[in-house]
């Protein structure tokens, strides 16, 4: 069965889980994936110059990312329809004395709160796989974009080692959602994780996606064994 994606059962379990959102992903990840929002930036090539949208930017750990980097955008608005995700987000940009350069906004991926072409680059870190409409979102991403403008997306995959893949299912389906459930005091929070990355079109299918949106370059790198997949992609120059 499919899990239910209505944008407000969604925002709910995201705003009942964001006090332990931040600890839930470095104990589940064994902090890997500060690796893995790195290499999603790195991917942008940024000079410093950038506008960056960030949708489903949660708490803003890919905003912060983007703006520490070498070659940070210059500025960067950080999307998200879970309300208490952004509170969260704002504390750290606050804390980080980003408040200046980092702005936080409500709006839902397939219908981004942003004009055409405002974007030099857009990045989805583990939330593509959450809205209702796939194909809507890589519309909007791509319709945000500048020409020659710079997509990167981070979402779970399945390893492709044939041991490795039946090892991480039961990891992914027996014990994370135990761990997530006993940390974030949420039943379905966790168990809805396993149960929205098995109907998620992982790997080249995802990165057609993006190509029927009409973005070109579309490409889908596995990182860490496949656990999840860096996708990027460009927006054509007229």
């Amino acid at each position: 069965m499919l899990p239910d994606k209505s944008p407000l059962r969604i925002a709910g379990m995201f705003d009942a889980i964001a006090p332990r959102y931040d600890l839930l992903n470095r104990l589940l990840s064994a902090g890997i994936d500060r690796r893995w929002r790195s290499a999603a930036v790195r991917s942008l090539r940024l000079t410093g110059r950038e506008i960056l949208l960030d949708v489903c930017t949660g708490t803003a750990d890919v905003a912060l990312e983007a703006r520490g980097s070498p070659a940070g955008a210059a500025r960067v608005l950080g999307i998200d329809f879970a309300q208490a995700m952004l509170d969260l987000g704002l504390r750290k940009v606050r804390g980080a004395g980003q408040d200046e350069h980092i702005a936080l906004v409500r709006g839902d991926a397939v219908k981004l709160p942003a004009r055409d072409a405002c974007a030099d680059a857009v990045t989805v870190a583990f939330g593509v796989r959450n809205v209702a409409s796939i194909e809507e979102a890589c519309t909007e991403l791509a319709r945000v974009l500048k020409p020659g403008g710079r997509l990167a997306i981070l979402e779970f995959g399945l390893p492709s080692l044939p041991g490795l893949r039946q090892l991480y299912g039961w990891y992914f389906r027996r014990v994370l959602p135990r761990i997530g459930r006993m940390v974030s005091r949420h039943g379905g929070a966790y168990a809805y994780l396993p149960a929205s990355v098995g109907t998620f079109p992982w790997g080249q299918e995802f990165a057609d996606r993006l190509t029927e949106a009409g973005l070109s370059s579309a490409t889908s790198r596995p990182l860490t064994l496949g656990v999840v997949y860096l996708y990027t992609a460009r927006k054509p120059r007229r």
